[in-house]
């Protein structure tokens, strides 16, 4: 995926009431930048950290800058901006990098789940031998130690009715599927963060145990273009 807006580079003052930072370009300006993840941002919200804004071009908006990349401690960069990660998935099943999603005719975007009030972020359908899929997308940027990546980073309850949900899809005959879309490149491997939602943790035991399938993809990420390019092992 292109990041197509221009991108503008800084440091970080100080990220708050979740959705702002205060940022200090390399020109001297001081902005209030949009923060499109609602997260802890654990390892990704350090005061002084390099971070990339790109600017909306839409005067309409009260914060025409959002956020979008960070350097880490460890000089690693990480894609914060949660509304990347759908667009990113497809990307990736429709130029073949998902393998685990192949042969699929058509994938819908936001799709509803019958009449539960549940939508999940794809829905593979067209396949000649495999059953239609129910796809969720979650957006991983911490990780535990050098090479593990975990999610959440924050206890999560929607994450949770989303994996049970994924587990009713299976029951119904469909083929459900769990997406970790690491926006970072430095990590081999993928686990649910036992120390930060032991309950979500364990959630993903049950649906994995119970039909749902798991998979993690790491990314190439620059401040012009985030691409997913590995699969990563999943571990529990």
């Amino acid at each position: 995926m292109k990041i197509t807006q221009p991108c503008v580079e800084g440091r970080l003052i100080k990220r708050y009431k979740r959705f702002l930072a205060d940022i200090e370009l390399l020109d001297g300006r001081i902005i209030t930048a949009h923060t499109p993840n609602t997260g802890s941002m654990k390892g990704c919200a350090d005061p002084g950290s390099r971070v990339w804004v790109y600017d909306t071009q839409n005067p309409a908006r009260k914060y025409i800058y959002s956020w979008d990349l960070v350097e880490d401690a460890e000089g690693h960069l990480v894609g914060i901006h949660t509304g990347r990660p759908n667009y990113l998935v497809r990307e990736a099943i429709e130029s073949g990098v998902i393998t685990e999603l192949q042969g699929y005719k058509c994938i819908k975007l936001e799709a509803k789940y019958f009449d539960t009030g549940t939508r999940f972020d794809l829905l593979l359908t067209g396949h000649e031998t495999e059953n239609d899929c129910f796809v969720e997308v979650k957006n991983v940027t911490a990780k535990r130690s050098a090479h593990v990546a975990i999610f959440p980073d924050a206890v999560t309850k929607r994450g949770q009715k989303h994996l049970v949900m994924l587990e009713d899809a299976v029951t119904r005959g469909y083929r459900a599927a769990m997406v970790y879309c690491i926006q970072r490149d430095d990590v081999t491997s993928f686990s649910p963060a036992f120390e930060i939602d032991p309950d979500y943790a364990n959630a993903l035991i049950h649906a994995s145990e119970n039909g749902v399938e798991a998979y993690a993809y790491k990314s190439k990420i620059s401040p012009e273009e985030v691409t997913l390019m590995k699969t990563v092992e999943v571990k529990y």
